[in-house]
């Protein structure tokens, strides 16, 4: 069930993304078009517009009126891995088997295509089709969720603590920020849109935190154990980059036995919240898969 609700709400979101990024040439820009494409389309997970949408759904709400605030997401999620793979920042040569947008269009379209990414992306959900206190709540959201106290601030505590050794608590904060900030804002987004008690956002929050904290270690675990062909990027650059990561801090198995943890207490936070449909058995689902991933 899950499994399938992943295959069409990807095809689904693509295809909306291909609406507001099109195929056809755009006069005396079109290599930018290309540029954003490229990276769109590369394929991934499409986690954070799969929890909107599998939130919303749990929530009563339609499929058709999330899509901008899925999209909108997930336009942002691939700005920040463009900008993340450039010389300045991870030097990365490959993102999901694929050579990086930098190494294909050049580093200044690079750049720009993940401004125009970031830039689109409130376009969209500022077009969304739900009530303006809603759509205003869903912007805000998403901004926090992108900027210095979000993502942007965990790439930068990720950039000044390479190198050293730091201790639980930084690294956590690296990890709320530059991957859980995301996925947390794609769990409240339609929280936002459904207009629920304050208890039943209390409790997908908690549920967005663990999860987020687990992806995203579980990351730093697969770049130690996992390989190349399977993930689709070079495995051991945080050892290589000296990354703040959790296995170097408490090695493998330990990370492993945090990641279970988190999820037992994502699982525990989606079954305690009201207001669920029967919907929400994806969202349990999904906890168990982003543990039991390899790639």
């Amino acid at each position: 069930m899950l499994n399938e609700f992943l295959k069409e709400v990807s095809e689904q979101v693509d295809a909306a993304m291909g609406r507001w990024i099109p195929l056809e040439q755009v006069a005396f820009i079109n290599q930018l078009f290309e540029s954003m494409r490229y990276s769109v389309f590369s394929g991934g997970k499409r986690l954070r517009p799969a929890l909107v949408l599998m939130v919303g759904e749990a929530l009563g709400l339609k499929r058709q009126q999330l899509l901008p605030a899925a999209c909108a997401i997930e336009m942002i999620h691939t700005y920040s891995l463009i900008h993340d793979d450039l010389p300045a920042m991870d030097d990365d040569d490959l993102r999901r088997g694929q050579p990086t947008n930098h190494k294909v269009f050049g580093e200044a379209i690079a750049i720009l295509a993940g401004d125009a990414l970031l830039t689109l992306a409130f376009q969209v959900l500022a077009e969304s089709p739900l009530p303006d206190r809603a759509v205003i709540a869903m912007i805000r959201e998403l901004a926090i969720a992108a900027g210095p106290l979000g993502m942007v601030g965990g790439q930068v505590a990720d950039m000044l603590e390479t190198g050293n050794m730091v201790e639980e608590e930084r690294i956590k904060f690296i990890h709320q920020h530059k991957t859980g900030a995301l996925i947390k804002a794609a769990i409240r987004m339609p929280v936002y849109a459904a207009q629920v008690d304050n208890e039943t956002m209390s409790r997908l929050t908690s549920y967005g935190e663990s999860i987020g904290l687990a992806f995203q270690i579980m990351d730093d675990v697969l770049d130690v154990v996992g390989d190349t062909d399977t993930i689709g990027k070079v495995v051991g650059m945080d050892a290589l980059q000296e990354k703040a990561t959790y296995p170097a801090l408490y090695g493998v198995e330990v990370s492993k036995q945090m990641v279970n943890q988190l999820t037992a207490a994502a699982v525990r936070a989606v079954n305690d919240a009201k207001n669920l449909n029967q919907s929400k058995t994806l969202l349990i689902d999904l906890a168990y898969y982003l543990r039991d991933r390899d790639h």
